[in-house]
């Protein structure tokens, strides 16, 4: 049976972060929260956070006020897709949890940590001007 799911690569803010770097790029100047939420199809509050996540990296920035809005730091072709990926990873488990799941833990995090290191790797060969090529 063949799945008609989109494939999800990183985390689930990966795919939201791309899009709206990409809406911004096209756009060329400032855009709401708001109007790159409804784009997306995302909550505005959970695109904020990730927004957030790309102003801490120095992808995006944000200008208050009434014409405010966010707006791309750097140009596309100047944004690897390692570069959102990074941005927008986050540990998912506080430290309670991750005591509680310490079985086989320090395998699997091995494992994890090469398939990030090689899909980071994978990634630095695109940037955000590719995809707004196709």
């Amino acid at each position: 049976m063949i799945s008609t799911r989109s494939v999800q690569i990183g985390p689930p803010r990966f795919g939201i972060a791309v899009h709206a770097l990409i809406l911004l790029a096209k756009c060329e100047g400032t855009l709401s929260s708001a109007a790159i939420a409804c784009d997306v199809q995302s909550h505005a509050t959970f695109l904020r956070r990730v927004l957030a996540q790309l102003m801490h990296t120095g992808i995006v920035e944000a200008r208050e006020g009434r014409n405010g809005g966010y707006y791309l730091k750097r140009r596309p072709d100047q944004i690897t897709l390692a570069d959102i990926f990074l941005a927008v990873q986050s540990d998912c488990c506080e430290p309670e949890v991750q005591e509680k799941c310490a079985s086989g833990k320090q395998k699997l995090e091995a494992i994890m940590a090469e398939v990030q290191k090689q899909t980071v790797e994978l990634l630095k060969q695109h940037t955000l001007a590719d995809l707004m090529q196709e």
